[in-house]
């Protein structure tokens, strides 16, 4: 089975019209320098909407017939390309698809146990590297700073929190009902968390955080982000990380009213790309490694099941029905 893409949601919720579903797809041929794979997890990510669209210019352009993309994790079946052979885990861009042959440069050998495999879609993974880099590269947290991340609790949101907490910062999460909000608290050690659903963001937050926001990690965009700009620090950091608030939005959304704020308080607002850094990745992963391993970094998947659920197990991301990285298991490694 596999699922293509069968329309551009551009401007409007997903839904299941949005993909076909492909039951007995053609073999194809292995051919010179292939790699034959079988799916075992599928990532699901806010960005997949925006590579439906052709949105943003960073990643290949898609088009409506072609196999849905999913960064994942698979197992090779067999394979005619060097550096590859039946048994391997890998890692990259596999697709919505139980079993397809890749070329070499769209996925990267992982070592790594059956148990072990979620991780490298999440705290090792993508996930870990973007909250690393964003948060480092341009977050730039010192200790004792203020931090404030929207999207809390979800996969990349939870990981930049705790990476700040790492750093000796004082940490708040914006995030949607009480036990996500618990969870930040309890289990990950964030400092307090704020529902957005309960009340007024700003309000809530001037009591919080009386001396401002020192670092501002926006996954969200729109209403709250503009909230939180009126609260930022003198020299404060603004990340922006994602804007799933747009992402059902029809155009271009209005700029934040306090974006002048910006000016006010010295402060600087930057967006980022985690492939910039991919000669870190390396090092990030290592010390990612590390803080897992130390129990200074806490993950959780959320996990789903069955690739005839996909379309439905992505659209609960933009529902932000998940807590922590929503990962769908497609098979069991052999």
């Amino acid at each position: 089975m596999l699922w293509r893409i069968a329309a551009r949601p551009t401007g409007r919720k997903l839904t299941a019209e949005d993909f076909t579903r492909v039951d007995d797809p053609a073999t194809e041929p292995l051919g010179e320098n292939g790699v034959r794979v079988r799916t075992l997890l599928l990532s699901c990510d806010p960005a997949q909407k925006g590579w439906m669209e052709n949105a943003g210019g960073y990643a290949a352009p898609t088009e409506v017939g072609d196999v849905m993309p999913a960064f994942g994790i698979a197992q090779v079946i067999e394979s005619s390309a060097p550096g590859f052979k039946a048994g391997d885990f890998v890692e990259g861009s596999i697709g919505w698809r139980h079993e397809g042959v890749l070329p070499p440069r769209l996925i990267e050998r992982i070592e790594a146990s059956p148990e072990t495999l979620p991780l490298h879609l999440g705290a090792l993974g993508g996930t870990g590297l973007t909250a690393y880099f964003g948060m480092l590269k341009v977050g730039r947290p010192f200790p004792g700073d203020t931090v404030v991340v929207t999207g809390a609790a979800g996969a990349v949101g939870s990981v930049a929190g705790q990476i700040a907490k790492i750093g000796g910062c004082r940490v708040i999460g914006i995030a949607g009902g009480p036990d996500k909000c618990r969870w930040l608290t309890d289990e990950l050690g964030f400092d307090a968390a704020i529902d957005y659903r309960e009340g007024d963001v700003g309000r809530q937050l001037k009591e919080l955080a009386p001396g401002g926001i020192d670092v501002l990690w926006d996954n969200v965009g729109g209403e709250i982000l503009d909230k939180l700009l009126a609260r930022i620090a003198m020299h404060a950091r603004v990340v922006i990380c994602g804007g799933i608030a747009r992402y059902e939005q029809p155009g271009r959304p209005a700029g934040p009213s306090n974006y002048f704020n910006i000016v006010f308080k010295r402060a600087t607002m930057g967006g980022f790309i985690t492939s910039d850094y991919e000669t870190e990745y390396a090092t990030a992963r290592a010390r990612l490694a590390g803080w897992v391993k130390e129990g200074r970094l806490i993950h959780r998947e959320d996990m789903a099941e069955g690739l005839e659920n996909a379309p439905e197990t992505l659209m609960r991301l933009y529902r932000g029905d998940n807590v922590g990285k929503l990962v769908l298991k497609v098979a069991d490694p052999v």
